[in-house]
């Protein structure tokens, strides 16, 4: 590869969408960046709209690219794509003509409290645990879908018309970008995103006849499973016409390889939208005793699959946004750093950012937003402090069931994601671990990279993992605690307490029907 040619990276999130561009050595050359609009037509409700997604990434490359030129360099120097996305997130449309038949569900939404109790009347939450090393959540895709079918005549009637196609957000992209329904765009989902519908067999990475069964989803077309790095087309139009794209990985599993945990035992904490924290444990799946989640990390072509544990917490980066655009506490995401840095602690406030539920390793879907120990002395800053260090409770919650399940206790953390920028929320996270370090790259689009490396894997970037040592590799930042063990524990004794407070209000204001909540 030479010095003029470059890796690009689709990262199709939650509430923004980027591509990125990187050199070989791991070094961001430029990006484009857009928000795009969330729906939250109801309590507990969060959609997109999947044209909305696919004009994001289009836009995103169209500007990079441009910004690439003002550089000096072409479109052609861009060598391949890799795509890593928002998880979960469920889609539904008409394979006869390539239309969505309705708003995507978002990883995040909670409508379907009462479809999984209904799942659950004959049989217990860990009935396809398993088979797919998942837990049945509102939290999943497989749960989603079975709600579209029973609220939405549309899709009820592509279902029944055998026109019924599901796919999670990787799936809509690379059958749009690789031509769609007037070019045949290829139909695939790669391991990891395949991992978190709930439909996939963990241990043959095949879809699982006994989880469709279950679902009451008999004939579904579901996309072909493939590895993570391989080919699965080429671009059909704009800048990048003629590129194939050769990775695709969710966006944790993305960020896992971004920041090359290939080893058994390494870890790493993406602060996101949510918060998600994954284990590497190697070529075998292993199940959790404490609450955690089974998961496929990664797998190149013609490799073994790697397994991972995860921990994942709903709401991270979105509290902040919440902060900024429902109460005006701040004007933008980076000023709760400086906000927060005012006051020494939050002067007894503690705020359990349960606004869809409590995920890992909780798992209480009737849980809902709770701020706790509120004075008159309260001030804007300590609830800006309150809210990061919500983040970084949950994140000691989740080590320590980590540490339970795994033979080696971590020493070390790796963290990226929009709220690692933040220097005080990361100080906050090593006070609350005590002699876990908490490492942090220079160079933060990990997520990205990770898609990245496995499309260049793919196409012969790099030939090994060994090639990849010195990429993204220079000026790390470590944090570590500065905090007695008494006022550490005294600080999540608190914590604990303020979590049982939140549990239980989705029942006591009638948020877990959907009786009236039909379209």
């Amino acid at each position: 590869m030479t010095r003029e040619q470059f890796i690009g990276s689709i990262d199709q999130g939650t509430t923004s969408t980027r591509f990125v561009i990187f050199d070989k050595n791991g070094k961001l050359i430029t990006y484009h960046q857009m928000e795009f609009e969330q729906h939250y037509p109801y309590p507990g409700w969060v959609e997109h709209d999947p044209y909305d997604i696919l004009a994001s990434v289009d836009t995103c490359i169209e500007h990079a690219v441009y910004k690439l030129s003002l550089l000096g360099y072409e479109s052609s120097s861009i060598r391949c794509v890799g795509i890593t996305n928002q998880r979960e997130t469920t889609l539904a449309w008409d394979s006869e003509t390539g239309q969505p038949l309705c708003p995507a569900i978002v990883w995040s939404d909670n409508r379907t409290a009462q479809t999984v109790q209904k799942l659950t009347e004959n049989d217990s939450v860990d009935t396809l645990y398993s088979v797919c090393g998942l837990p049945l959540s509102t939290y999943f895709s497989a749960v989603k879908l079975r709600w579209m079918l029973d609220h939405v005549s549309e899709v009820k009637e592509a279902y029944e018309n055998n026109r019924l196609q599901f796919g999670t957000i990787d799936t809509w992209l690379i059958y749009n970008l690789t031509g769609g329904i007037d070019k045949g765009g290829a139909l695939v989902t790669d391991v990891t995103n395949a991992s978190r519908t709930m439909l996939m067999d963990i241990h043959t990475l095949q879809w699982s006849e006994k989880a469709i069964n279950f679902f009451g989803f008999k004939g579904i077309k579901l996309a072909k499973i493939v590895p993570s790095s391989s080919v699965f087309g080429k671009i059909t139009k704009g800048s990048l016409q003629g590129v194939s794209i050769s990775g695709c990985l969710g966006d944790q599993q993305s960020a896992l390889v971004g920041q090359k945990c290939f080893h058994v035992g390494d870890a790493k904490n993406t602060y996101g939208t949510g918060c998600f924290m994954l284990f590497n444990t190697g070529s075998n799946p292993v199940f959790s005793d404490n609450g955690l989640l089974t998961t496929v990390a990664y797998q190149f072509d013609g490799q073994s699959p790697t397994y991972a544990l995860e921990g994942s917490i709903a709401v991270a980066g979105s509290s902040i946004q919440w902060l900024r655009d429902n109460l005006g506490i701040i004007q933008s995401a980076k000023e709760i750093g400086q906000l927060a840095s005012k006051v020494k602690d939050t002067a007894g406030v503690y705020f359990v950012t349960a606004f869809s539920g409590l995920f890992a390793p909780y798992w209480r879907n009737d849980a809902r937003g709770t701020i706790c120990g509120l004075t008159q002395f309260t001030k804007r800053e300590h609830i800006a402090r309150a809210t990061l260090e919500a983040v970084c409770y949950q994140t000691r919650a989740i080590l320590e069931a980590m540490n339970k399940d795994a033979e080696h206790p971590l020493r070390s953390l790796k963290v990226d994601g929009g709220v690692s920028n933040s220097d005080e929320c990361m100080q906050i996270q090593a006070d609350l671990l005590d002699d876990i370090e908490v490492e942090r790259p220079e160079m933060r689009e990990t997520t990205a990279l990770g898609a990245a490396i496995a499309a260049g894997m793919a196409i012969g970037v790099w030939q090994s993992m060994e090639e990849l040592i010195d990429v993204n590799s220079e000026n790390k930042t470590i944090f570590k605690s500065k905090i007695s063990d008494k006022r550490r524990e005294k600080m999540y004794h608190g914590w604990k307490e303020a979590i049982t407070r939140s549990f239980g209000w989705a029942d006591v204001l009638g948020q877990n029907s959907d009786d009236v909540l039909n379209y």
